[in-house]
């Protein structure tokens, strides 16, 4: 059964003056399948390329801190007791900070992990 789904891609602004990102992750929620998640991977050469002071561990944190909302994780604080949708509007909200979401995108799938491993291999790398 397809269903549809949306999405944001994660990137990592080191210096927003520059307009210059990479992406380094995606969550996925489809309500129909109950499903919030996020894949992601930092290159830490990468990202020094755009900014040589770049805390990766703060972008990793940054990070992590998602994982913990997707999931639910009691320390990820208030925003990871509210549901999934929710917690979607939560993660693409705009920020300005260095882990900011991309605009959000759709599409119709029959397997939600399945359709964010794969927009992890074609969006992150």
């Amino acid at each position: 059964m397809r269903q549809s789904y949306q999405y944001v891609v994660l990137r990592c602004v080191p210096r927003p003056d520059r307009e210059e990102f990479l992406n380094v992750g995606v969550v996925l929620h489809c309500q129909a399948a109950d499903f919030l998640d996020v894949v992601w991977s930092v290159d830490a050469s990468r990202l020094r390329v755009l900014d040589t002071d770049l805390d990766i561990d703060q972008v990793c944190d940054a990070l992590t801190f998602v994982d913990r909302v997707c999931r639910g994780d009691e320390r990820a604080g208030e925003a990871a007791r509210q549901s999934l949708g929710q917690r979607f509007g939560f993660l693409k909200a705009p920020r300005s900070t260095v882990l900011q979401p991309g605009p959000v995108h759709g599409g119709v799938t029959e397997d939600p992990a399945r359709q964010l491993e794969h927009l992890r291999e074609r969006l992150v790398g």
